[in-house]
């Protein structure tokens, strides 16, 4: 079936955000004298805080000397710091432009908040390229359930066969998977040890595609 529409992931995929937060929370933990690693970021990424959450976490380990929110608010704040310098990933913007240029409608389908994601697409001047933004805002299971890429699909106004999906994670990947959506994995520097095997194809930068030979595939 022709493909019709390209659904993005944001964060891990089109920037950099996941080594930031992690050593955000490495940071945080650590003044406190806890230890925080990868292997506890990994369980967060591309999905929400419902299986493990780092700011419940942290206030439990220092006896609620700080709530929940006051942490998630510290992670933030020094997530945003470390994100200030932080480019967008190889390729994407060439690739995202020249799909564009071809016509192709663009969506993007994030677990984050809609005022996360709108503003980090406003910030890279990237906004002006998608046709419709779906976030943890808009569905009430997030990744890894399928209900933010099928919600993409639906407002493109496209069948999730004429869909495809650009993701960087293993909740991600399972949300394609579940919605019948072919997806094509990038992942990155956290991600690349997790499970990618649900993923279509497996490709180490946006540099790495042909955007004419991707479409004509899909025919």
């Amino acid at each position: 079936m022709a493909l019709k529409g390209i659904i993005f992931d944001f964060d891990g995929l089109i920037i950099d955000t996941e080594m930031p937060c992690c050593n955000a929370w490495i940071e945080l933990f650590g003044q406190y004298g806890f230890l925080f690693t990868i292997e506890d970021y990994q369980k967060i990424i591309g999905t929400g805080n419902d299986y493990y959450d780092p700011s419940k976490h942290l206030s439990q380990l220092i006896n609620g000397l700080l709530s929940p929110q006051e942490i998630l608010e510290r992670n933030r704040t020094r997530t945003g710091e470390l994100l200030d310098s932080q480019p967008m990933l190889p390729g994407v913007l060439d690739f995202i432009i020249s799909l564009k240029r071809q016509g192709m409608p663009l969506a993007l389908a994030s677990s984050s908040n809609r005022e996360w994601i709108e503003g980090y697409l406003l910030k890279l001047d990237i906004r002006k390229y998608f046709d419709v933004v779906c976030t943890s805002n808009d569905v009430q299971n997030v990744k890894p359930f399928p209900d933010l890429f099928l919600l993409a699909a639906q407002k493109l106004g496209i069948n999730p066969t004429e869909a495809l999906i650009f993701e960087d994670s293993h909740n991600g990947i399972k949300a394609a998977h579940a919605a019948g959506i072919p997806c094509i994995a990038i992942p990155n520097e956290i991600t690349r040890s997790t499970d990618l095997s649900l993923a279509t194809r497996i490709v180490d930068s946006f540099l790495d595609l042909d955007i004419h030979e991707l479409i004509n595939s899909a025919k």
